[in-house]
């Protein structure tokens, strides 16, 4: 606890710092970016079980409302749709590698793999694959991962499209070792992929200049705010890939990274949040503020 709140000094809470937040975001165009899971949904065993409450989708539809949102997950754009089954956000799975947007980037990303699509309502989008050519081989990694697995109780692998995720939260103590030294060993014979770290998770996916900054880049360009001074991009995640997000934050200059954890750890962060609880309540108390703002304006 003493280790934390030294911790929480150089990187204090969005909630105790939220009239700091309000007093720089006054009159500038705030854009929110949300990882989801242990973000907006608390880790669970299962990652199939991984549901957001009610409370909270009320929370992140109120910030929809207010603010031009998106979620930048490690999951498929499939699946964190079927968990958050909001339409007035825009969503990024796989890292960041499988996004869907009204317009293409004319400042980042190849043309090549920006495709126009119509999507269930009618509406014209895009959609920005960059490792769409490595799709054969993620499925073959796939298989063999999948043989890894079943030998080794509690592990399963998670198929996000344009990545894998190995997970090992379930799997005994004594055999988290083994399973990794067999996927380490798999992964050696395809040198264009790599392995990341994660929480009781062994993140899979082909190495490209892009990641989760990269894609908070240019969902601000095909939203139309890339060369904007008076935007403020604020970014709420808990895990490593995370931190590519914050770090992007930190080059544009402005805006807000925060890490969520219940514990000291590294991060290029400058504010934190305990847990998806205490992000709910700082998502609450931003709709409430930029309501109240539309509000005195209107009298």
């Amino acid at each position: 606890m003493i280790l934390y709140d030294i911790w929480l000094k150089n990187h204090p809470s969005a909630l105790s710092s939220f009239e700091e937040i309000k007093s720089v975001a006054h009159e500038k165009q705030m854009v929110v970016f949300l990882d989801y899971d242990g973000t907006l949904s608390p880790i669970v065993n299962n990652p199939d079980q991984a549901f957001m409450s009610t409370e909270m989708r009320s929370a992140v539809r109120e910030i929809g409302e207010h603010f031009p949102t998106a979620i930048i997950s490690g999951r498929s754009r499939n699946k964190v749709f079927q968990f958050v089954r909001l339409n007035n956000i825009y969503y990024a799975g796989s890292h960041g590698m499988d996004i869907s947007t009204p317009t293409v980037s004319l400042n980042y990303g190849n043309h090549e793999y920006q495709t126009r699509t119509i999507d269930e309502k009618g509406n014209d989008m895009v959609n920005f694959c960059p490792v769409r050519d490595f799709l054969p081989r993620i499925q073959t990694i796939k298989d063999k991962l999948e043989k890894i697995a079943k030998d080794i109780k509690g592990a399963s692998v998670e198929d996000n499209k344009f990545c894998l995720s190995v997970h090992y939260r379930c799997v005994n103590e004594e055999n988290v070792g083994k399973l990794k030294e067999m996927v380490e060993s798999t992964m050696e014979f395809y040198n264009d992929f790599r392995i990341s770290e994660g929480k009781k998770v062994m993140e899979i996916h082909p190495i490209i200049n892009w990641d989760k900054g990269r894609a908070l880049q240019y969902l601000l360009d095909t939203l139309g705010f890339e060369d904007s001074s008076n935007v403020l991009p604020i970014y709420i995640g808990d895990d490593k890939t995370d931190e590519d997000a914050f770090k992007m934050i930190k080059s544009i200059g402005r805006g807000f990274p925060v890490a969520v954890s219940t514990t000291p750890k590294e991060t290029e962060a400058l504010y934190s949040l305990r847990d998806p609880t205490e992000v709910m309540s700082f998502l609450i108390l931003l709709a409430k503020w930029k309501m109240g703002c539309a509000l005195s304006k209107l009298v």
